[in-house]
């Protein structure tokens, strides 16, 4: 079957529309659906730019329901669903003791609850499929937890777990699990950084610069390729060599 049918979460910004031209450019019959909360005026014109190829649905990751009637729209139109990213987040940052209670619960909500509700929604169909593949988008935050972000990097921590004990559990069934970590990237979560602190970030990558969405992307296609088969329950680092 060469068609895959592949659901992208936070598909309006930079990362999220990089993912979705990649599938596009990995094969002409793909077919994307782009999963956005709010703000959707970027998806709606790549939707526009990929007729046939690509439809955008309203979905808020954090409501369980509404992740149930996204899967549902997406099988009423083609029976199945090959691929799914979890990339939608959030980050506001601020020190703990600092930290608004209703800080941490959306970050969490965003980032952790909505990659559990949305790999409990495509399960059953991957399951009865015996096939699929889940890309979660954890971070570099995950991994080395900067001060300022014990929100943000709990939840992204709790994703690279979770994505652990998934493959597990769903390994003999076709279905693989993977986390993506990326580091800084030119993006509109960093459009708020000035000069200084943006040097301050370049000079602790060895490779002195931000990555591109794009390359993110690429190793997101490959996880979710069939060559990708064996590779389940790792998280890979994407930050220019940051140890």
């Amino acid at each position: 079957m060469s068609r895959r049918i592949i659901l992208v979460t936070g598909a309006n910004g930079a990362l999220g529309r990089a993912m979705a031209q990649a599938f596009f450019a990995e094969s002409p019959d793909n077919f994307v659906w782009l999963g956005i909360h709010r703000r959707r005026e970027f998806a709606d014109e790549l939707a526009a730019a990929n007729p046939g190829r690509c439809r955008v649905l309203k979905l808020d990751v954090t409501d369980a329901a509404s992740w149930q009637s996204a899967v549902a729209e997406v099988l009423g139109v083609h029976s199945r669903l090959e691929v799914l990213v979890n990339n939608a987040g959030t980050h506001d940052d601020a020190l703990l003791a600092q930290m608004r209670p209703e800080s941490w619960s959306n970050v969490i909500a965003v980032n952790l609850d909505g990659v559990f509700h949305g790999c409990r929604a495509v399960l059953p169909t991957m399951i009865s499929q015996r096939s699929g593949r889940i890309i979660n988008i954890a971070s570099l935050s995950a991994l080395f937890s900067p001060a300022g972000q014990t929100n943000y990097s709990a939840a992204k921590a709790g994703v690279v777990a979770l994505t652990h004990s998934l493959a597990k559990e769903v390994a003999r069934l076709g279905i693989t699990v993977n986390a993506v970590c990326p580091g800084y990237l030119e993006s509109e979560m960093l459009a708020g950084m000035d000069d200084q602190a943006r040097q301050r970030a370049v000079a602790q990558i060895p490779m002195r610069r931000f990555g591109r969405p794009e390359e993110v992307a690429v190793a997101v296609r490959f996880l979710a390729c069939a060559e990708a088969g064996y590779i389940t329950g790792s998280e890979l680092k994407i930050d220019g060599g940051i140890f």
